[in-house]
């Protein structure tokens, strides 16, 4: 087998039953996280779960849809990082002013 039919190969991608598959997996993350959304739970038990759902609908989008599965592994070692730092940039800049809001609430 030569080298570009290697390479077609690798980046054909999930057959159809995997993508049904995911958007099946997809959807039922957005039905329990649309649930949740309708019970009386405590803010940061609720907020704990839907952020954890949504980093596990994020990582299967971007695996699968985006064909990131596929990619080289540098390709992957450079969104980790990138990706840290966004999630530092949110936690130094947001949860200041919640904090403030929060304190701002009629108790």
């Amino acid at each position: 087998m030569n080298t570009q039919a290697h390479a077609e190969e690798a980046h054909a991608g999930a057959s159809v039953g995997t993508n049904i598959g995911i958007w099946v997996g997809l959807v039922a993350i957005t039905g329990l996280e649309v649930f949740l959304a309708y019970e009386e739970l405590q803010p940061s038990v609720m907020l704990s779960i839907l952020v954890v759902l949504s980093v596990v609908k994020a990582a299967m989008i971007m695996s699968f849809f985006m064909h990131l599965k596929y990619e080289k592994l540098g390709l992957v070692l450079l969104l980790i990082p990138a990706t840290i730092f966004c999630l530092c940039m949110m936690f130094i800049f947001f949860f200041p002013e919640a904090f403030r809001l929060l304190q701002m609430r009629p108790h």
